[in-house]
């Protein structure tokens, strides 16, 4: 059977770009760049939490660093180095590395896609668990954050939302996709893809931004408490996929366009005045962006159907605790 050190030598040890010391010490040494604050954020995922416990090892690879990328992608940062904390049951060891050495293409092949370096973690036995710690950099003050949105702002999406809870809202059967649907829908689940470009972009840009990962209303919510004002979108205008437009109205579908998070899309506010900036911004980077409502003085969240009438949302987002 494979060893500690044997799994952290055979799978995890690679060139670390940008790091002065990478895997094999007691600690990594990184040099940030010059005039660059860090950015540092940790996610992790446990198995009959966050995925099946049979889930593909190397889409779960890709997945664990690219929900980290995309916190600094909300941060409009670049991701320089990764941190990576993995508990293994012991067939995954046992079976001939095989797991292992699939987790480590998805999480390397997108590593190198962003020039990350892993640069240090730590591996024991036990229930699958995956915590992955990222780091990056932003020019110092220059940060996006949440506390930023003011009233006059429009809000703005990125992508389309909802399809990665639909496909789960499917497994769960609290509803019913054909096969083709589900085969649409878990690309959004299984390989969801971080806005890093879009996030350096912003900066100058957006008063505020967030990803949205535990669902809209949640997320935004966290906008609009940090900056202390209130907000009003419309359903109708949020973006998504023809596999949801086929299941609204019905009260999942809604739930999971609104509330169901894993999108790991952008959420973000704009000074109206730069709408057209918005807009030239989105052909460029080449995603859709999306003007969903605005924010307003006062506090609370309101969200319109297409008559202009209050929709009431018994589920406002994610929560490991509560769901």
């Amino acid at each position: 059977m494979l060893s500690e050190f044997d799994i952290i030598q055979r799978y995890f040890t690679r060139s670390s770009p940008g790091a002065v010391l990478g895997v094999g010490d007691d600690a990594a040494l990184v040099k940030p760049s010059a005039e660059m604050e860090l950015a540092i954020s940790t996610d992790m995922l446990v198995s009959g939490q966050h995925f099946a416990g049979d889930a593909d090892p190397r889409q779960l690879g890709y997945k664990s660093l690219a929900v980290n990328l995309s916190d600094m992608a909300a941060m409009g940062a670049t991701p320089r180095w990764a941190m990576l904390a993995v508990a293994l049951p012991e067939s995954f060891v046992n079976a001939g590395g095989r797991w292992l050495e699939m987790f480590a293409e998805g999480f390397f092949g997108l590593a190198s896609e962003h020039r990350v370096g892993l640069i240090g973690g730590d591996t024991t036995r036990g229930p699958l668990n995956i915590c992955v710690t990222i780091i990056g950099e932003v020019a110092i003050g220059k940060a996006l954050r949440r506390s930023g949105a003011k009233a006059g702002d429009d809000v703005w999406i990125s992508g389309q939302l909802g399809d990665a809870a639909l496909v789960i809202a499917h497994t769960r059967q609290q509803i019913a996709l054909d096969p083709e649907e589900v085969s649409c829908c878990l690309p959004a689940l299984n390989t969801p893809v971080a806005r890093i470009a879009l996030g350096k972009r912003l900066i100058g840009l957006a008063h505020s931004a967030i990803d949205i990962s535990d669902g809209l209303l949640a997320d935004l919510g966290h906008i609009l408490e940090q900056s202390k004002v209130s907000a009003t979108i419309e359903m109708s205008a949020i973006k998504c996929s023809a596999v949801m437009q086929r299941h609204l109205p019905h009260p999942t579908a809604i739930s999971c366009l609104m509330a169901g998070g894993d999108d790991y899309e952008l959420c973000f506010t704009v000074p109206i005045a730069r709408r057209g900036d918005v807009e030239s911004l989105s052909c460029e980077v080449e995603i859709p962006l999306t003007r969903i409502g605005s924010i307003n003085q006062g506090g609370g969240l309101f969200v319109l159907d297409e008559s202009g009438k209050s929709v009431e949302m018994a589920i406002r987002g994610y929560d490991h605790f509560r769901t």
